[in-house]
């Protein structure tokens, strides 16, 4: 096997161009995932090609049906105006080397279809829940900056702390080396579970930097379905801080 394996699901790739790549892989929380299937189960996505790679979890995943796929990551294209290419899929690579090497690939494929912008969708764990998540940014250029922060982003110059990890940073920092414009944008959220209410957030603006409406209805419904379980959450942090307090004294 080698490294990186990518499959083709269209005949001729020369037919699909999109200057706008929409990166949403798994992460905290699973919000730029969220955003990304999102949007290809709403606006109808087209399979362009598949990626798997040994950099991939050493693991294979097994369906309804008892049968084993391994891992793989999966780029769409939907037909908007502009259109957009959204790489979403199972996982990340589990070494820094292999961030860097699918990171290439991806980037690659971005090139073969016409790529001039990125925008990369993440989570911004803070370890507590969050009732209105703020979504985070950060860009290759201040303009781009600028637009995400009147597009209803907040730039922070602490935050995150540390950076940003994995592809959503990499795709910027070496997209940049090839001459491609990139944005991050980074939900709040506990990083406790899967979280559609900071996804929600995410989609709101990604939506008005691209200029494409994105019904939403879907994602919060799933994140009314949430709400028992953020209940459940309060509740477990507020025991535990009359169980520290009652340490006090």
């Amino acid at each position: 096997m080698d490294p990186v394996t990518i499959s083709y699901a269209v005949e001729k790739t020369d037919d699909y161009r999109a200057s706008i790549l929409i990166e949403g892989l798994p992460g905290v929380g699973h919000v730029g995932k969220l955003v990304a299937d999102h949007i290809v189960d709403e606006l109808d996505g087209v399979l362009l090609a598949r990626i798997i790679s040994h950099h991939f979890p050493p693991q294979v995943f097994i369906n309804k049906e008892g049968v084993v796929n391994l891992p793989k990551n999966e780029l769409y294209l939907v037909k908007t105006e502009p259109p957009l290419l959204l790489l979403t899929g199972d996982c990340q690579s589990t070494s820094p080397e292999g961030h860097y090497i699918l990171t290439e690939e991806y980037l690659n494929l971005a090139e073969l279809f016409g790529v001039t912008r990125i925008y990369t969708l993440g989570g911004y764990g803070v370890g507590r829940l969050v009732d209105e998540p703020r979504v985070l940014c950060a860009a290759d250029r201040p303009e781009l900056i600028e637009d995400a922060v009147n597009a209803g982003a907040v730039f922070a110059q602490e935050e995150p702390p540390g950076g940003i990890i994995g592809a959503a940073g990499l795709l910027i920092g070496l997209g940049a080396i090839r001459g491609m414009e990139g944005v991050a944008l980074l939900g709040e959220t506990s990083g406790y579970l899967v979280d559609p209410i900071s996804a929600g957030s995410v989609l709101s603006v990604l939506s008005q930097m691209i200029g494409i409406d994105i019904d939403p209805s879907r994602l919060q419904e799933t994140a009314a379905e949430l709400e028992g379980a953020l209940e459940k959450l309060k509740e477990s942090e507020q025991d535990r801080e009359q169980e520290d307090l009652s340490y006090i004294g």
